[in-house]
């Protein structure tokens, strides 16, 4: 006599198909996850910005048109550029204002080693040079609203989406594909060995301030509310 035909227990092949549709599940979040969080290569190829406030053979994102003019370069990691910001921002914004100065901003990038591999000094001036193509009048605003988000030296940084939003805030958009791309990174990395060395310093470093094309050592800095001497 014939045996009868085995019973199928799907229930056993469901739940064994569920189980491998699972681990795919997890092995694809795995990959993608990992994925997101490595850092992006910084692009080398090397295109200047065009905006009229810009000056390209310089790097220097011009704000206001005074007679005299004062640089700065400064690094976005840099803990002592946001005391020089949080010590004499004000007064640099009133001076520009009043028509006292032309102000300079050079974003470079010296501190990508402290930033975990992310590269965020140079993320953050290419961030700073996609802003001041599309609104210059928005980029002091910007520099102000990234050193007050400034993360701590040694910390991944900031990641674009944030300091997309911190452009937002300043009424920037339609900048991601800037950003996200690294328009001007390469730009960012040419211009930085360009920044010129402090009296009595070996190399470059920032804050790094110059009086009408004068570079001046940080302790020439005047007491805050003096800084219109540097002109006299």
């Amino acid at each position: 006599m014939a045996q009868g035909a085995r019973k199928v227990n799907w229930f056993a092949i469901w739940v064994s198909a569920a189980v491998v549709a699972a681990l795919v599940i997890v092995a694809v979040l795995v990959v993608t996850l990992n994925n997101a969080a490595a850092p992006r290569p910084v692009p080398t190829d090397v295109n200047p910005p065009s905006a009229a406030g810009i000056e390209v053979e310089t790097g220097a994102i011009l704000i206001g048109d005074g007679e005299n003019r004062l640089d700065t370069y400064i690094d976005f990691m840099c803990p002592v550029c946001n005391q020089f910001e949080q010590i004499y921002g004000a007064e640099i914004e009133g001076m520009v204002e009043d028509g006292s100065i032309t102000l300079g901003i050079h974003p470079i990038a010296i501190l990508d080693d402290r930033s975990r591999g992310t590269q965020y000094s140079t993320r953050a001036a290419n961030a700073a040079y996609c802003v001041a193509e599309a609104d210059p009048t928005a980029s002091l605003s910007f520099l102000q609203a990234m050193f007050a988000n400034q993360p701590a030296e040694g910390s991944s940084g900031l990641t674009n989406n944030e300091m997309l939003q911190i452009a937002s805030g300043v009424g920037v958009t339609g900048i991601d594909a800037c950003v996200n791309d690294g328009t001007y990174a390469g730009y960012v990395t040419e211009m930085t060995p360009q920044t010129p060395i402090q009296p009595g310093s070996e190399g470059i470093g920032t804050p790094t301030v110059a009086v009408n094309g004068q570079v001046i050592s940080n302790s020439q800095l005047p007491e805050p509310g003096q800084l219109a001497t540097l002109f006299e």
